[in-house]
């Protein structure tokens, strides 16, 4: 059996990792500044968050959710304390997809609706309903079009309003900061005035936070920025440092039910051993100063690069545009510079998405690399 051929890959197997660095088997070292579409948030192989899994899979992995688990409850209890959103519900399950899918359900019982607004560029998974409110045809199959969802612009609050007028919105989902679609986001007015207009004509605002929460964006989520209260936030990628899992933090207004969610392995004992230790690290090691610290550093440095058109993003979710392709770039990066980056939906940005505990060192490292890959290129089109 082979493996179904949907991942276009580089050359590059890595074999093991620790902190920033992802060492391949040949012994390469790679500064990795995408950590894995941004899912690596306190380093690679955190010694305390190797400890944790290991002694929690030495006492049980797993077992389901028809008993009690005391680390979900201790798990829900902290990240209420480090998020300071103390004043939600967890309900935990696998991934980035399955959160968006039970949020906008969540959303419909709620308000007994259907139709869904998200907005141009979005991306919200590939399940079913969290694909259908991702704007990106060539995802979407035939079977995804039972969904009804509207795709507004980002920052247009007069056709948003146009649109919840009509009554029949069960739901608004939003990225804080875009991931896939570019780094673009909706500005501070635009997002108090969404929450404002969800609130008037009773519709549940689902902020997507699976990318630029969890302290990536100096806040430990995003929307923080701009000092709103969504219904529910939907959290992944960087909650377990790589161990699958995720989850919807429900405003403690909606009510729960016996059966209304449910998952075989949402919340298992290694997933909350691997989401504790994480809590604890970024809260012991401070890593959201961190993200601040070098973020700013970053933001001084990039703008040594006179190639680069603009800077988007917050924290250490940014984006680096120029006006022609970064394919090359980002090859040039890997092969010859031994640093990862990552693309996004728009050919000419450039992802960064490094570990929270990235030092400002290695962003050095990254710009001097930058400037070298910059100046073959140039030299090479100049020739052209």
């Amino acid at each position: 059996m082979e493996l179904f051929d949907v991942y276009p890959l580089y050359d590059v197997t890595p074999e093991k990792a620790k902190g920033c660095y992802v060492y391949d088997d040949k012994g390469k070292k790679y500064l990795d500044l995408y950590g894995g579409h941004g899912v690596i948030s306190i380093g690679h192989t955190h010694k305390d968050y190797v400890a944790a899994l290991t002694e929690q899979v030495q006492k049980m992995g797993f077992y389901s959710n028809s008993i009690k688990n005391p680390l979900q409850e201790a798990f829900a209890k902290k990240l209420g304390l480090v998020s300071e959103c103390e004043d939600y519900n967890l309900f935990l399950c696998n991934s980035g997809a399955e959160a968006n899918e039970n949020a906008l359900k969540m959303a419909s019982f709620e308000t007994g609706k259907r139709k869904v607004i998200a907005f141009e560029k979005a991306f919200h998974g590939r399940t079913s309903a969290a694909v259908a409110a991702t704007d990106n045809k060539k995802i979407n199959a035939p079977l995804n079009s039972q969904h009804e969802v509207v795709f507004l612009p980002l920052n247009d609050a007069e056709l948003l309003e146009k649109e919840l007028a009509k009554n029949d919105v069960a739901a608004v989902i939003i990225e804080g900061i875009q991931g896939v679609g570019g780094l673009d986001e909706g500005s501070k007015q635009f997002f108090q005035t969404l929450e404002g207009l969800c609130k008037q004509y009773g519709v549940i605002l689902i902020l997507d936070e699976i990318q630029s929460g969890y302290g990536r964006s100096g806040r430990f989520f995003s929307f923080q920025h701009h000092g709103i209260h969504p219904d529910i936030i939907s959290i992944a990628k960087g909650m377990g440092n790589g161990f699958p899992i995720g989850g919807i933090l429900i405003s403690n207004t909606v009510k729960a039910s016996y059966g209304l969610l449910g998952t075989t392995f949402g919340g298992n004992h290694l997933a909350c051993a691997a989401g504790l230790s994480v809590l604890n690290v970024i809260e012991k090691e401070k890593l959201m100063e961190n993200v601040n610290s070098v973020s700013e550093h970053f933001l001084q440095r990039i703008n040594e690069i006179e190639e680069i058109k603009a800077i988007k993003g917050k924290g250490l979710m940014l984006g680096v545009s120029f006006d022609f392709p970064v394919s090359e770039i980002r090859k040039s990066l890997i092969f010859e510079e031994g640093i990862f980056t990552g693309g996004s939906a728009d050919p000419n940005l450039l992802r960064i998405l490094p570990p929270l505990s990235v030092t400002k060192q290695e962003i050095d490292s990254f710009i001097d690399a930058l400037k070298k890959v910059l100046s073959k290129v140039t030299h090479i089109e100049n020739r052209i």
